[in-house]
């Protein structure tokens, strides 16, 4: 096994997600090594599949933010109401062993959007505005002075400031289709606000309403396309509504149009602070956090409503996830582990994916996947092929929302932590090789609350997680030849990540 590496930024990160630890630590800043190559043209990068029979289906994609996969009824979860997401997974296929490529929100999103591991992106941390230093942030956050965090603003965290221009995401890809793509909610994939060049405007979309990043984030502007039409959000609790608006407004401009829409809405919420507006405030028996999620799921009927109005239901693609496990609030069901963690409550969420007609009506898929693989799938649902100019790691499940149960290639996925490779699935097999160890405060509050220390116990760790969901009983010691091909596996990805970690094709 590798040691992992204690970067500043590895070491802000523990702030960033569990709170204000007094941490002692030589900084060490990583290399941001080869430059990408310059922007390509999209259809010198990607080709159309000629044996496409077509036509290609509108699609949307929901992507909540620090939503657990056990807060939805279809999940087993029994505290807050999701009738419309229910009835969405009765409709269509629901994945239960998905899984983000991040158990934080930048890395998650930029995989998901481009298929690669965002590791190849240098997107290894949750970016925050140029506005305010990584200190300010903290000091935003926990309500605490810098001198009682104990770090120094001296920069230089290395890594990227947001997606770069090289990389392809699925909207510049499906306009090769003729998709008439828009993004609505949470970009956090560049500070816009400083560097239009990272606005999603050039990423592929043509339209674009919503905010930078996280709403822990200091300023918390909103923008529609590059303007800015507020400085600083005075009541996030409409951004649900705000959202859902502005979606059904693309969805009734595409009724009798003959070129097919993408449509990527990114929630604010569950993230904190929470905030839910006054239909639904304190109505949820999952306090603040299930009303922002019943909130969520009323407006996605009114989304749905709309579809069905326009009579599109029958040709539009719905994919519904989250970017990763959940925070402080939620349910991970009865899984180990939250929000920046690389237990598996950390990294697998809900996947719901339906297409009257098409999908797979009421059933359930357990093919181990992850959020890389979207990229791959719509890209073969709208009849194009993938890029060859770069290593693509996810792959097309395409088929298994059609044949939920029918059979698939064993496969390995990777779990990084702030750019460190921690852990690993190998089907049923989770292995662990490092983890990192939070000072986690419960709650968080102006004096730091009750500090209480997150420990794993001894590494590594071997779970089977067929018979032993919830991580609960480490078999490395039972199993040392398991240990030693999956530690090989795991160490032969890290190597051949250090060999070409931008992942560039020749």
């Amino acid at each position: 096994m590798k040691p992992p590496i204690f970067t500043r930024r590895r070491v802000l990160g523990g702030l960033a997600l569990g709170g204000a630890a007094l941490v002692t630590a030589k900084c060490v800043f990583p290399d941001k090594g080869a430059a990408f190559p310059p922007r390509r043209a999209v259809h010198e990068v990607v080709a159309l599949d000629p044996d496409f029979k077509g036509p290609a289906p509108n699609i949307i994609l929901i992507n909540c933010d620090d939503l657990g996969i056990g807060d939805l009824g279809c999940y087993g979860g029994r505290v807050i109401k999701t009738p419309h997401l229910d009835a969405m997974a009765a409709a269509g296929v629901r994945f239960t062993d998905f899984h983000a490529c991040d158990s934080v929100c930048t890395p998650s999103r930029a995989g998901m959007l481009t298929g690669r591991y965002p590791k190849r992106m240098r997107l290894d941390f949750p970016l925050h505005s140029k506005d305010t230093s990584l200190v300010k942030e903290m000091v935003f956050r926990l309500g605490v002075g810098a001198n009682a965090i104990g770090i120094a603003d001296s920069g230089g965290e290395g890594g990227a400031d947001g997606l770069n221009p090289f990389e392809l995401t699925m909207a510049s890809a499906l306009q090769q289709r003729g998709y008439r793509t828009a993004m609505i909610g949470k970009w956090h994939l560049g500070d816009y606000a400083s560097d239009p060049q990272l606005n999603p405007l050039n990423h592929g979309f043509q339209s674009y309403l919503g905010v930078p990043h996280s709403n822990d984030m200091s300023p918390f502007p909103l923008f529609r396309g590059l303007e800015k039409i507020e400085d600083e959000i005075a009541d996030i609790s409409k951004l649900t509504a705000l959202y859902t608006d502005e979606a059904i407004k693309i969805v009734e401009r595409s009724a009798g149009q003959d070129k097919p829409f993408f449509l990527y809405l990114a929630h604010t919420f569950p993230h904190r602070p929470m905030a839910a507006s006054q239909p639904f405030k304190g109505k949820s028996d999952g306090g603040l956090y299930g009303d922002t999620v019943e909130e969520i799921d009323w407006h996605f009927g009114r989304l749905m409503d709309a579809l069905k109005k326009q009579q599109l239901l029958e040709n539009t693609l719905i994919l519904f996830t989250s970017d990763n496990g959940p925070w402080y609030d939620g349910s991970p069901g009865e899984l180990r582990g939250r929000k920046g963690q690389s237990f598996e409550g950390g990294y697998r969420v809900p996947l719901i994916v339906r297409w009257d007609g098409k999908v797979a009506r009421g059933q359930t898929c357990d093919a181990l996947s992850m959020n890389l693989d979207l990229f791959a799938s719509l890209l073969r649902v709208a009849g194009i092929q993938l890029p060859k100019d770069r290593v693509v790691d996810g792959r097309d499940i395409s088929p298994l929302w059609f044949a939920p149960t029918a059979k698939r290639e064993a496969r390995e996925l990777y779990f990084y932590h702030q750019g460190q490779l921690e852990a690993m699935r190998s089907e049923q097999w989770k292995y662990i090789q490092s983890i990192n160890h939070y000072v986690w405060p419960l709650p968080v509050n102006k004096k730091l609350g009750a500090l209480s220390v997150y420990t794993s116990g001894p590494l590594p760790m071997l779970f089977d997680l067929g018979r032993d969901p919830g991580e609960s009983y480490n078999l490395a010691q039972r199993h040392p030849e398991r240990v030693a091909q999956l530690d090989a596996s795991m160490n032969r990805w890290r190597d051949e990540m250090a060999r070409s970690p931008l992942g560039l094709v020749s």
